[in-house]
């Protein structure tokens, strides 16, 4: 066993103690000898025996104190050692125990799982013992009626046998009658002997035509059977022949409406190469006159407004503002008819980029009015880019139109994802055909608008403000809800007069 540290300590300090004192003392020793040693007058042989005996026992003393001296450096080195010794196994046994507490934890755990697992498996086994009794009452069950068929099939074989039987008996009957008919001229003694046998006989006979008799009701049974799933066959027939016949009518239907449709397709071919006639006159035919118009108005006010009278100028001013309403009337039935017509090609777009485009397009026209247009990161949509930029586009110059000359012009743009299940429109769930949509809310604080008229402001030149107050065409909302339907989307206008609009677009997400 190693002594503990404490009892170590105190040895140690105990040794060192008559240790220090022996030192002592042989150091007093050594000064007397060396104080003799020193004295001039002081002879060595003059020394006493008992100083001599002294000096042994001195030098004795000496070599026993060095010696414990080095007994105690090794015992030093040894306490060192087992210190470290100690130490080492003490941090072993700390890690054996927290090891042990570990392992003593997971033993818990899984302890508890397996009494989990035989709770589970107790059940299972209940469950298992229960379906295994269900099993044992389907078997002896099914064990009963196959017992029953069994015999009922017997019982089948016994009168097919009996039946049989019956019939040989009643050819052989008749042949034993013809021969009885034969034999009658010649064998008249033997004539009782026949009556009896011919009785016995016709016992027998009157059992089987019993049961040819029940046979035949069998059969008329099974004839009548049949006569009823025959009939039912030819109801079956007749309805087939009817749904052939409505099928006939319904395909002569379809071929009808088929060539109707052709014959609406290649009108609508020629109205599109008529609108594209048109559209054509309007971006060029048209708009050049008009051009023209503008281009000599700015000269006439650019070189001769100083000789026109004030009426002139007036005139003037108003032929030139005409000519701008007329050019830009044009570019939007242009834009709108354009819309029918233009390739659709859609592609997954961050409307954030095209709201930002936009915004650089009004730049200047902002600054002057001193308006804000907040915005946040909004969804990604399947759009056609170019059709959504102009629908952004104559939203926000709507907006900037119909601003509110007292205050300074606010508008905001915001999105989110919505399920169509959670969008609450009256006379629109039949239109919301996708699962998802991003939902766009533009709102501004300008004129607004009477809200008897949010389905009328979508409409071809339809003006419900002022024209001496307001400008425009009468066309910019129509081509939004023009572009939100070919997007397969919905459009809501709500609003009030000097409280502001909001505009909320439905586009499908996928």
């Amino acid at each position: 066993m190693i002594p503990s540290l404490g009892t170590e300590k105190a040895n140690e300090a105990e040794k060192n103690r008559k240790i220090k004192k022996l030192e002592k003392e042989l150091s007093d020793a050594w000064s007397h000898i060396h104080s003799l040693a020193e004295d001039p007058a002081y002879d060595e042989k003059l020394m006493t025996a008992g100083e001599r005996k002294q000096a042994a026992a001195l030098m004795i003393t000496n070599k026993k104190l060095l010696s414990q001296y080095e007994e105690k450096e090794k015992r030093a080195a040894e306490l060192i050692i087992a210190n470290k010794e100690l130490a080492f196994q003490n941090k072993e046994k700390e890690k054996r125990a927290s090891e042990l507490a570990i392992a003593n934890k997971e033993l818990a755990f899984q302890n508890e799982e397996k009494e989990k697992r035989a709770a589970e498996l107790i059940i299972a086994n209940k469950e298992l013992a229960f379906q295994n009794k269900e099993k044992e009452n389907r078997a002896a069950e099914l064990i009963v009626a196959n017992k029953e068929l069994a015999f009922q099939n017997k019982e089948k074989e016994k009168r097919a046998s009996e039946l049989t039987k019956a019939n040989k008996e009643l050819a052989f009957q008749n042949k034993e009658k013809e021969k009885r008919a034969a034999e009658l001229i010649v064998a008249n003694k033997e004539l009782a002997f026949q009556n009896k046998e011919k009785e016995k006989r016709a016992a027998e006979l009157i059992v089987a035509n019993k049961e040819l008799a029940f046979q035949n009701k069998e059969k008329e049974k099974r004839s009548s059977e049949l006569t009823k799933a025959n009939k039912e066959l030819a109801f079956q027939n007749k309805e087939k022949e009817k749904r052939a016949a409505e099928l006939i009518v319904a395909n002569k239907e379809l071929a009808f409406q088929n060539k109707e449709k052709e014959k609406r397709a290649a009108e609508l071919n020629i109205a599109n190469k008529e609108l594209q006639s048109f559209t054509y006159i309007s971006s060029h035919d048209l708009q050049e006159p008009l051009r023209k118009i503008r281009v000599f108005l700015t000269r006439i006010l650019d070189e001769e407004k100083e000789a026109l009278s004030m009426n002139g100028k007036n005139y003037l001013d108003k032929i030139h503002q005409a000519a701008e309403r007329m050019q830009q009337l044009i570019r939007d039935i242009l834009a709108f008819s354009q819309l029918n017509t233009a390739v659709r090609e859609f592609k997954l777009t961050d409307l954030t980029a095209i709201v930002e485009q936009v915004i650089v397009e009004f730049k200047n026209i902002l600054v002057e009015k001193n308006a804000t247009i907040e915005y946040g990161e909004l969804c990604k949509a399947n759009i056609i880019p170019f059709q959504f930029h102009h629908l952004m586009h104559n939203l926000v110059d709507n907006a900037i139109k119909f601003s509110n000359p007292n205050k300074p012009l606010k508008i905001s743009i915001k999105s989110r994802m919505v399920k169509a299940s959670k969008i609450k429109i009256e006379n629109m769930e039949e239109r919301l055909t996708f699962k998802n949509y991003c939902h766009i809310t533009f709102s501004d604080n300008g004129t607004g608008f009477d809200p008897q008229y949010k389905n009328r402001i979508f409409e071809v030149f339809q003006k419900i403000h002022d024209k001496t107050l307001f400008g425009g065409t009468g066309i910019g909302l129509a081509i939004v809800k023009k572009i939100v339907d070919n997007h397969q989307g919905l459009i809501v206008a709500t609003g009030k007069l000097n409280k502001g609009a909001t505009f909320d677009i439905y586009l499908p997400a996928e």
